[in-house]
């Protein structure tokens, strides 16, 4: 199982990093989560720079993809070579989610036609030009598809994806795992009020 993150040139550490972090809470052998990049290293928008764990092709074929944001998402919509890649992409055999600006990504892709979104507030007005109906809420998914919006909603994000891949159970575990200590709980019950409604009846469901 092979979940890919894609981050760019003046990634959001937050949305790309924690993402990792949630999704490595599954421990089991087929399991491998990784930072797509268009090149050997990317720079994060504060200068954090991490090195290339899989291409933008091998993340076409994995099992899930999460659309990471940065500070040149728009630029990355405007690169013909990146997004003839990404146009790879397929929600009828992966997951495919975005993360703040990646919502744009999904939306110059064809990928959000008749789905409403969520992003970060910077990305709002691009997205809503780009045809697509953004919502006031941290998380959203129909069928396949799925977006959050705020940096913080990024564990949202990790949970429904392990949800669909791993099941319930794994994904509440990863969340308690991440939570704050005396708030366990109380954090797992709000992220599970965000993300349940958009889990199939029996998870996962791409297994």
């Amino acid at each position: 199982m092979h979940i890919a993150i894609l981050t760019f040139e003046g990634y959001n550490e937050l949305d790309s990093l924690i993402a990792l972090g949630v999704l490595n809470r599954v421990r089991t052998d087929d399991w491998r989560v990784t930072l797509a990049t268009p090149g050997p290293r990317v720079t994060s928008m504060n200068g954090v720079v991490i090195e290339q764990m899989s291409t933008l092709e091998e993340a076409c074929a994995a099992d899930a993809v999460i659309v990471g944001s940065g500070v040149a998402t728009r630029e990355v919509t405007e690169d013909p070579e990146i997004m003839s890649v990404l146009r790879g992409l397929d929600p009828s055999r992966q997951l495919i989610a975005a993360q703040c600006s990646g919502a744009l990504v999904l939306a110059r892709l064809g990928l959000l036609d008749d789905i409403p979104a969520c992003t970060d507030l910077i990305t709002k007005p691009w997205v809503v030009a780009a045809g697509v109906e953004v919502l006031d809420r941290p998380f959203y998914a129909k069928d396949t598809i799925a977006t959050a919006g705020g940096c913080l909603a990024s564990p949202y994000l990790a949970a429904w994806t392990i949800a669909r891949l791993a099941g319930n159970d794994a994904a509440e575990d990863a969340l308690r795992y991440v939570a704050p200590v005396g708030e366990k709980e109380e954090y797992v019950q709000r992220a599970w009020r965000n993300i349940a409604p958009y889990l199939p009846v029996s998870a996962p469901a791409l297994v």
